[in-house]
C-alpha cells in the first residue's frame, strides 16, 4: 500500500481492494485500515470509487493518477479523498479534493493539493498540473492560488456545466 505524508496528514493510495471496502461501506472500510471512518466522508456518494475501481482492474498501473485518502494524524481519522483524474495526458495531470465539513477551514485542503502537486511533479513526464472550480470565487479558489495556480479561463464541461480552469506549471 502506498502512501504519501505531510505536516498533517498521510495519504493512503486506494487499490482496487481498499476501493472495494470503500464500496461496502464506512464499517469495512475501518477495519481494513484501522482508521476512523465518519458519515459524510464521501460526499460524493460510491459513484466515483466504483468507476476508480472498474478503471483499476483493467489498468491497474494507474493507481497512482487515482484516488488517494486523506487521514488526519494523531485523531487517525478519515477527513476527506482527493487524487488526479487519471494519468498525466500530453503532460498535463488534473488534481480533485474535498475535506469533510468539520474539517473545513484549517487549511487541511490546501495541503492536501500541495501534496498531490509535489507528488505529481515528481514523475518527469508531467509538465502541468490543472484544476477546475465552480465558476464564482470560492474556498477552492483561494486554495489553488495558495499553491501556484492562475486562472486561466471559463470552459464548459459536458457534465458540470461552465467551470473555472486553474494551472500551475512545472516551472511554478
Amino acid at each position: 500500500m502506498s502512501e504519501l505524508k505531510s505536516k498533517r496528514l498521510r495519504f493512503i493510495n486506494s487499490t482496487p481492494e481498499i476501493l472495494e471496502k470503500v464500496v461496502e461501506g464506512n464499517d469495512a472500510l475501518a477495519t481494513h485500515l484501522h482508521v476512523k471512518v465518519p458519515e459524510g466522508w464521501d460526499e460524493f456518494e460510491k459513484g466515483p470509487f466504483q468507476f476508480v475501481l472498474h478503471r483499476l482492474k483493467d489498468h491497474p498501473d494507474e493507481v497512482e493518477w487515482w484516488n488517494w485518502l486523506a487521514i488526519l494524524y494523531p485523531e487517525n481519522i478519515l477527513i476527506g479523498t482527493c487524487g488526479y483524474k487519471g494519468p498525466p495526458k500530453d503532460g498535463i495531470v488534473e488534481i480533485g479534493y474535498g475535506v469533510i465539513s468539520s474539517y473545513r477551514g484549517i487549511g487541511l485542503a490546501t495541503e492536501i493539493a500541495a501534496v498531490l502537486i509535489d507528488h505529481a511533479l515528481t514523475f518527469p513526464e508531467v509538465s502541468k498540473v490543472i484544476a477546475h472550480t465552480l465558476p464564482e470565487e470560492n474556498a477552492s479558489c483561494k486554495i489553488l492560488r495558495k499553491c501556484g495556480f492562475h486562472f486561466t479561463g471559463e470552459v464548459m464541461d459536458p457534465e458540470d456545466g461552465l467551470i473555472w480552469k486553474w494551472e500551475l506549471d512545472r516551472e511554478r
